[in-house]
């Protein structure tokens, strides 16, 4: 199973059509990737089955506290 994080209004899939939901979200002026980067916590120096731990806990948080009141996780 596999997650991302999106906005309800972004026409584009981010696992199928990544570039085009970035470009969109930063046209949007969400900047998720962005929101995403400074919420998570992990490193590089962990496993990569550790790194996909701590990106959910990080989607789930921004989409918990949903601040925006746009974000959604999704899941594939």
């Amino acid at each position: 199973m596999s997650v991302m994080i999106t906005t309800i209004d972004n026409p584009f899939d981010p696992f199928d059509a990544f570039d085009d939901w970035f470009q969109w979200d930063t046209l949007a002026g969400y900047n998720t990737c962005s929101l995403l980067a400074r919420i998570v916590n992990t490193s590089s120096e962990l496993s990569i089955e550790q790194q996909i731990i701590d990106i959910e806990r990080a989607i789930d948080t921004i989409v918990s506290d949903n601040v925006s009141g746009v974000h959604l996780k999704v899941v594939k």
